[in-house]
């Protein structure tokens, strides 16, 4: 990207055209919950200084309510303050558009809000938007915003990035504060950005950041694609795309290879949704309890799930992730995990209209991207399109890889392009 396409002098002009267009566009209304009014600020001037930056309805923005997409919070006060990554934004001169919708709570890889309509994809209007960031990712693939700020438990950055054409990264966790951002997951949420490509990625990430570079690996890694996970069950559009972009990637002098990853074999047996469910309850356990009826059914019959838990079972869950993040990043070192983002192409709103199909699709969706979260790593999904239809290209490192892996996107989003 041109690190020129936004400017300060025009990025006010921009801002009032992208609100327009939200308010007069039934279909890109449903991607906002709420839009912000223009704030005079005293900022320094950075590299995102007059970008359009739309906000995940989990990020305190000052003088707004953050909803989290329920309408159990509706009647909560308005922010005090900025969330701290909706600061550091707003001070490098990004121009906050609005908050964007979500799945409820942020616990799907879906991005269906049945209290504030859910956004058609942006590319597919028939098809779903992924989520669970559907407002942000729609926002950046309809030009409406630069910059989505999003968060990211098992894939809702990169999910619908994948399903919109466009790109998602979810930092390693501790990156980017949490700060002023309403929880799923303590275990597993991070904090990251969606835009049309790499750089502009980059540049969001730059100024969200709350620690310095990280780990710096071998420059010409191999990309491993695992033998033994998430590779099974694509779809044939997905799997005759990723196949192309492989087949991309190594005619440009990228080297890649498969592998059988016995710290994969083990995550098959973690019970992952533990930790959302668990955590989740006890995040808006006082809510579910006084006002279940006010939430969406499909998670509060997820969020109930936490009754099957006992400490000791959890706690098992707890140590089991920490000895696969350990064994994760001796297995990958200084490789890049290869993947689709999503083994299906953006499912139909007919689809995902039954629960148990809501259900399955779900999980089938959130598989790949969720290595990422589970083992504390960082991750990136790009656009490829095969057959006009749009797909993700994965790249998922150790943690503290952040900026190698960012290198390493940027390389492989040039080999893809061509």
């Amino acid at each position: 990207m041109n690190k020129t396409r936004w400017s300060p002098g025009s990025g006010k002009d921009r801002l009032e055209i992208a609100q327009s267009r939200i308010a007069e566009d039934a279909a890109l209304a449903h991607a906002f919950t709420q839009v912000f009014a223009p704030v005079e600020a005293s900022v320094s001037e950075s590299s995102l200084t007059g970008a359009l930056v739309s906000v995940k309805d989990l990020f305190d923005v000052e003088g707004y309510v953050t909803r989290a997409g329920t309408t159990f919070m509706q009647g909560d006060d308005a922010a005090s303050a900025d969330a701290s990554v909706i600061h550091k934004l707003r001070q490098a001169g990004g121009l906050l558009v609005g908050h964007t919708n979500m799945t409820e709570l942020a616990y799907s890889g879906l991005g269906l809000n049945p209290h504030y309509g859910t956004p058609a994809n942006a590319l597919i209007p028939d098809c779903i938007p992924g989520g669970s960031t559907a407002g942000g990712a729609v926002s950046v693939a309809t030009g409406v915003a630069d910059i989505a700020i999003g968060t990211d438990t098992g894939g809702s950055l990169r999910i619908p990035a994948a399903f919109n054409g466009i790109t998602g990264f979810k930092p390693s966790q501790s990156h980017v504060s949490r700060d002023g951002c309403k929880t799923l997951s303590y275990s597993l949420d991070s904090v990251g950005p969606m835009a049309v490509d790499v750089t502009a990625c980059k540049l969001a990430f730059d100024i969200m950041r709350s620690s310095a570079a990280g780990q710096q690996a071998t420059t010409n890694p191999v990309f491993v694609i695992p033998s033994n996970f998430g590779m099974d069950d694509l779809d044939d559009t997905v799997a005759k795309g990723f196949e192309q972009a492989v087949q991309l990637l190594s005619r440009k002098g990228f080297r890649i290879a498969t592998r059988h990853f016995k710290v994969l074999e083990s995550l098959k047996t973690l019970a992952i949704w533990q930790f959302a469910a668990v955590e989740g309850r006890a995040a808006y356990d006082d809510a579910y309890v006084a006002s279940q009826n006010l939430f969406d059914p499909r998670i509060a019959s997820r969020l109930a799930r936490a009754d099957e838990v006992n400490a000791v079972s959890y706690r098992k869950t707890l140590n089991h992730r920490i000895q696969l993040t350990r064994q994760f990043a001796d297995d990958l070192h200084d490789a890049v995990l290869l993947m689709p983002t999503a083994p299906i192409r953006p499912p139909t709103f007919s689809q995902v209209a039954d629960d148990d199909a809501y259900t399955r699709i779900n999980l089938q969706v959130l598989r790949n991207p969720s290595i990422a979260n589970v083992m504390d790593g960082c991750s990136i999904s790009l656009p490829f399109q095969y057959d006009d239809m749009p797909i993700g290209i994965m790249l998922t490192a150790p943690n503290n890889h952040d900026d190698w892996l960012l290198a390493q996107a940027l390389d492989c989003e040039r080999a893809l392009s061509s």
